[in-house]
């Protein structure tokens, strides 16, 4: 499924995209700040910073069978949350980069 990934837990954003629409348990993280995500984001995501992660991940996604899709605004800090998060125990995490490569719809403004 994932032969376009040149690094090991990294997808593209049109894998994503198509994992999410075949796996409606996939979760989309956005681990960007709250400004970042009120500004723009991807319908449907959660909110977790990077800084608030290693705390609130076990409480946000209990399943560490979870399917998990990262994302922020250019791929370094998903890079780092797909790292603590395989770290805390999460069996299938993967980066897809930052919203910036993201061609697909979004959510702009605040709630």
């Amino acid at each position: 499924m994932f032969t376009k990934a040149k690094q090991k837990n990294v997808i593209s954003a049109e894998e994503a995209r198509q994992i999410k629409r075949d796996d409606s348990a996939a979760l989309i993280l956005d681990v960007r700040t709250p400004e970042e995500h009120r500004q723009i984001h991807i319908e449907g995501s959660l909110l977790l910073p990077l800084d608030k992660l290693p705390m609130k991940a076990a409480e946000e996604i209990p399943d560490r069978e979870t399917l998990v899709l990262v994302y922020c605004h250019s791929g370094a800090r998903a890079h780092q949350a797909v790292s603590i998060l395989l770290q805390m125990g999460y069996q299938n995490v993967f980066s897809f980069g930052g919203i910036i490569n993201w061609p697909y719809e979004t959510i702009t403004g605040g709630y």
